[in-house]
């Protein structure tokens, strides 16, 4: 038996060996939550509970594969038998089970983002609404929001708050197309990621006897990331917890950041409140192992000023390490050049390998600069969160077939295939059938399968031919497993032979492509783990997979990892670069309207920073293209509330400072001196005197250019100069700075106050 208590800290071994009751894990960053969550689950069983009666849910497919193996090393083979798995997977498997009592059948198919998507827009088009007003993207949030706070569509239509809203956002109709999403979903027997978890709560609350098997059948409910969790996830897991009362949570108040997508802090603030003060145990996880003190107390630091928190203290053992590196950049490009050149020195002097770096970011457009400035220097890279395998055309047209043979109802793998390979089957034809089926309330297939009655001709002849090669798959489905059906599939249908035959670099991909779509079948078939192999039991499998489940496309894993800070939770680095810390890019301008968004976006920081290990670094650019125009940014608010004893400024020069022989002016050199304590007063300084510009009100400007108004060439511009600019008016130039081929002035406007201009860019005067 293998002794895993006796590696426990204190609270870690609490946690494990906790009997029956609500509990509650607070987990800091780094503090073994994983771990103790596995051993937890390893202790019930050693200690008498049937693995069958353990339910344990988690964010992520690849997070329960890594607890299940764990578990295994302790108990065996026991462990396959618990219920694990993410919220979507676990519900998704209830539903299959239970569906016939909310009418649906076992085989319902999962519609994936792009199918709701595309679902939404056929609706708006056949309701005659304005499809610019009426954009799918912002009517399937507004859907999916409804639906995590289990509004339905009859509920939606009803509300007068909600309606008034919809009003005032010009969209008075999302509650009929709602009602009308619903309600095609339903005819094509698929369920949208949302009805996972909205239709397992319709299910609990109208069939008592199936919420009650399952509350007996659960004898011990634990939940990871509870943080996370939206209103839906946490009232089912507190209905099937209701009988035993054996829930344990764990989580991080401090890592709550997916309010976007529905998160509900409250859910693990309001714990206690709950299940009563006096029967929930309070365990705190403080101890970091993964970071440096200097990375821990800095997060401490910053994480501090929120005000809506559970408290704790997170410290660490490890040693000093070194101060957190903050790098100042000209330019966005610039910012990218300075990262990458850091990652190669580091990689030099302190031999280390792809793997070790991440570069962090608010949003996934600021990727490219990065991009480009490592192929310049041979680095390779991957990022997390680009277009996924499973969204590719090719991989979505072949799982469309796949999708479609199971159940005939689904009405979006439908629209994908009857014309693929091309049939002459147009879009009016495929509208005629759409219109048929509702005429004659019959499903899309009830048509199809016996289209000579409908449409003559051609097209007729056409449709019929697609059928019967549908039904001679069916035949293959309760014969053959998934590989062997999906390969026959794959030929059958002339999806593979039309690849072949594009003998372009991009066709050669997209063949290889649906290649590997088949061996990850063979893979999924020969798992022994996978108990049904079935073709619906892998689409099942493909439909709830998250970004973080997919594999590499190439076999080289040792790339550095760019992706959001949003993605990057859960992860951990050697090497960490935080970049685009300027106002209003991080904190995201859209998240400062009130306490509760800031406070979010601080979290999200302080998740960004915990993901490093050894070294820390931070970097901001003073200007970036935003929209197609040159902005002049501030450093984040972010910097300033960290203890400053924890940072340096870098006392990098830029590749084109480099590559043009110029040397910084020795004031900016001296400006850049550390202090005994490590930090960078000038840095300070710099940071507060912003901070109270960016607070103090700005002056504006209501400048009427002189009649003669040209601009200049400002290549002789220099300090003293008297410049006229269009908006900005009257003013004097203080300081020029010359940064390879990009020049800098500084002015004093009479009255828009200072301002730093890019002269290539800058249209000014001189008098």
């Amino acid at each position: 038996m293998v002794d895993y208590i006796s590696g426990l800290n204190e609270p870690q071994r609490q946690a494990v060996m906790h009997g029956n009751g609500p509990l509650m894990i607070i987990a800091g960053a780094g503090s073994g939550k994983t771990r103790v969550l596995t051993y937890r689950i390893a202790y019930l069983i050693e200690n008498g509970v049937d693995p069958f009666r353990i339910l344990a849910l988690t964010f992520t497919n690849k997070a329960a594969g890594e607890m299940r193996h764990r578990i295994e090393k302790v108990v065996g083979n026991e462990a396959r038998n618990i219920w694990m798995g993410t919220f979507h997977s676990v519900f998704a498997k209830i539903l299959r089970i239970e569906a016939r009592a909310i009418g649906y059948t076992s085989n319902f198919s999962i519609y994936d983002t792009d199918d709701s998507k595309s679902l939404l827009r056929s609706i708006i088009k056949e309701m005659g609404l304005d499809d610019k007003v009426y954009r799918a993207n912002n009517v399937f949030g507004r859907i999916s929001g409804a639906k995590n706070r289990l509004i339905g569509p009859d509920d939606y239509l009803n509300n007068p708050v909600i309606q008034a809203d919809d009003a005032s956002a010009r969209m008075p109709e999302i509650g009929r197309i709602y009602k009308q999403y619903s309600l095609r979903c339903f005819q094509a027997n698929a369920m949208d990621f949302d009805d996972l978890l909205f239709n397992t709560n319709v299910l609990f609350r109208d069939h008592l006897d199936i919420l009650h098997k399952y509350q007996h059948k659960f004898q011990h409910v634990m939940v990871d990331e509870f943080q996370d969790t939206n209103v839906s996830q946490y009232l089912i897991t507190r209905k099937l917890a209701a009988v035993h009362q054996n829930i344990c949570v764990v989580g991080d108040d401090a890592q709550s950041i997916y309010a976007f997508r529905g998160a509900n802090i409250e859910n693990i603030l309001n714990f206690q409140r709950d299940y009563g003060k006096e029967n929930v145990k309070i365990v705190k996880l403080e101890q970091n192992y993964r970071s440096t003190k200097t990375i821990v107390q800095a997060a401490n630091s910053i994480i501090a000023r929120n005000k809506n928190q559970l408290e704790k203290h997170v410290f660490t053992d490890n040693e000093d390490g070194p101060l957190i590196e903050i790098i100042k950049a000209s330019s966005d490009n610039e910012e990218g050049r300075l990262i990458a050149s850091s990652i190669f020195e580091a990689k030099m002097n302190d031999s280390l390998i792809n793997n070790d770096f991440a570069i962090l970011y608010r949003t996934n457009a600021q990727s490219r600069a990065f991009e480009e400035a490592l192929r310049k220097v041979s680095i390779k890279y991957r990022i997390i969160g680009g277009l996924s395998f499973y969204q590719r055309k090719e991989i979505k047209d072949l799982i469309a077939y796949l999708r479609f043979t199971v159940n005939q109802n689904d009405e979006e793998a439908f629209k994908r295939i009857i014309n693929l390979p091309k049939r002459g089957i147009g879009d009016t034809t495929v509208a005629k059938i759409a219109v048929l089926a509702a005429e004659k309330q019959e499903s899309i297939w009830g048509i199809v399968s016996e289209i000579t009655k409908h449409v003559a001709g051609r097209a007729g002849i056409a449709i019929e031919g697609f059928a019967d090669l549908i039904k001679s798959f069916m035949l293959l489905l309760d014969k053959k497993d998934a590989f062997e059906v999906a390969s026959h599939i794959a030929k059958a249908s002339g999806l593979l032979k039309e690849l072949y035959e594009d003998k372009t670099v991009e066709g050669l991909a997209r063949y290889e492509n649906v290649q590997e779509l088949l061996n990850a079948i063979k893979e999924f078939v020969d798992n022994p783990e996978n108990d049904d192999k079935s073709l619906g039991a892998f689409l099942q499998t493909v439909s709830l997979l998250t970004t973080a489940d997919e594999k590499e496309d190439d076999g080289d894993n040792d790339k550095v990892t760019m992706m959001t800070i949003h993605a990057a939770k859960g992860l951990e680095f050697k090497y960490v670069y935080i970049v685009g810390l300027e106002e209003d890019l991080f904190p995201s301008q859209m998240m400062l309207e009130s306490r509760n968004d800031l406070e979010e976006e601080r979290r999200l920081f302080y998740v960004a920073i915990t993901r490093a290990e050894k070294r820390l670094t931070m970097s901001y650019a003073e200007t970036r293209y935003n929209y197609g125009r040159l902005k002049v940014c501030e450093p984040s608010r972010f910097l300033m509330e960290m203890d400053q004893r924890y940072l340096k400024m870098s006392r990098m020069r830029s590749i084109s400072q480099e590559s043009h022989g110029y040397e910084r002016p020795e004031r900016e050199v001296r400006d850049r001196t550390e202090t005994p304590s490590g930090g960078s007063m000038s840095f300070v300084r710099s940071l507060a005197q912003r901070t109270a510009q960016r607070q103090a009100p700005q002056p504006t400007s209501t400048h009427t250019p002189s009649a003669d108004f040209a601009p200049s060439d400002t290549s002789k511009l220099a300090p003293g100069m008297k410049v006229e600019h269009l908006k900005f008016g009257f003013g004097i130039v203080k300081s020029m700075d010359v940064n390879g081929t990009e020049r800098k002035a500084t002015i004093q406007f009479d009255t828009a106050g200072e301002r730093t201009l890019l002269l290539s860019f800058a249209k000014l005067r001189i008098v």
